[in-house]
Formats: C-alpha cells, structure tokens, sequence
C-alpha cells in the first residue's frame, strides 16, 4: 500500500495560507449589512440536526466544483452572480479546502469562516432549523 505523500493537515496549512478567513464576528457584521453571501457546505443530515445560518446557501462540498463550474451540467447559477461568497462547513476544515478550490476555479471574491458552524454557534448567533425532507 502507497503512504500518504500529503496528508489532510499539510493540504488545510496550504489552503490557509492562500485564502481569505473571516472570524464569526466579521461575518456576521458582513452578513447584517448584506456584503455576502453565505455558503453552507456541510451535509443534509448536519443542517437537519444543527440548524443553518438564516439565509445562507447550501451547496453540499461535493458538488461544489460542479456547480461553479458554467460548462457543468449541474452549475448553479448563484455562483455567476455577484457576490461576497463566504463558505463555511462545521469546523472550518472543509471550507478551507474549498475555499481554496473555487478561488483556484476563478470564483471571486471568495473566503472561508474560520471555525465554522461551531465558531458560529458558540458566538451566540443566529441559527435557523431546517427541516428533514420527506
């Protein structure tokens, strides 16, 4: 079996330093003065347990390169407006790597929330459930 040549942890420092990071306090003063638009990448099954940030868009990170993409069959065309995209996933790694990609695909501007959902969370903000599809 092959070894890792990068692991997990060399890929997230590369990103963070090619990247623009916003604390939750940024964000939510960015976000009360409509300046962005929030991205969740994180899962169905987490927005269901954990809630959203009210008004952010979901993208699920699996997608994400799909859905910036115009050529794509999947792309979404929010990602052809203007707009601050901020994208932000539960910790913050996620968002990270792709941050990283959709600026590395031309997307501009583009950010991550450091710290994620969780930095949000425990920042007091505001949180909005969602709710499980049927």
């Amino acid at each position: 079996m092959a070894g890792v040549k990068i692991g997990y942890r060399q890929l997230l420092d590369d990103a963070n330093a090619q990247i623009e990071t916003f604390g939750a306090e940024d964000v939510h003063a960015l976000r009360e003065r409509g300046e962005v638009l929030l991205v969740d990448l994180r899962d169905r099954r987490e927005l269901e347990r954990d809630g959203r940030i009210p008004g952010a868009f979901h993208c699920p990170r699996g997608m994400l390169e799909f859905w910036i993409d115009p050529e794509s069959p999947y792309h979404k065309p929010v990602f052809a407006e203007p707009h601050r995209f901020v994208f932000y996933c539960a910790s913050g790694w996620r968002s990270a790597l792709a941050t990283r990609t959709a600026q590395d695909m031309g997307l501009q501007p583009v950010a991550h929330l450091a710290g994620g959902f969780t930095a949000w969370r425990d920042a007091g903000f505001p949180i909005e459930p969602v709710l499980a599809k049927t």
